[in-house]
């Protein structure tokens, strides 16, 4: 998978896996102040379309366990868990 520049992985679209809405598609990501909406776990679209419903419920939980805010920036948090080795 070759690298992007900064600009292109700006100018993607990104959607909001934690709100997802009929047929497929996903709410633009972001939301508004006082909207009442849940944190919004942000991925770009192809992303959000190659990773199946576990995967984006895993990350969407993850998301909304971490207190948000802090400092007055957002938590982020890694869209795929990291896989645990196992000794062998």
């Amino acid at each position: 998978m070759a690298k992007k520049g900064l600009r292109e992985w700006v100018q993607e679209k990104w959607v909001d896996i934690g709100a997802p809405k009929k047929k497929g598609k996903y709410q633009p990501c972001g939301r508004s102040k006082g909207s009442g909406r849940a944190y919004p776990k942000c991925v770009p679209l192809a992303k959000a379309r190659r990773m199946s419903s576990a995967q984006k419920a895993s990350a969407v939980s993850r998301k909304r366990a971490k207190p948000q805010g802090v400092g007055g920036k957002p938590t982020n948090v890694s869209t795929f868990k990291k896989r645990r080795r196992t000794k062998a």
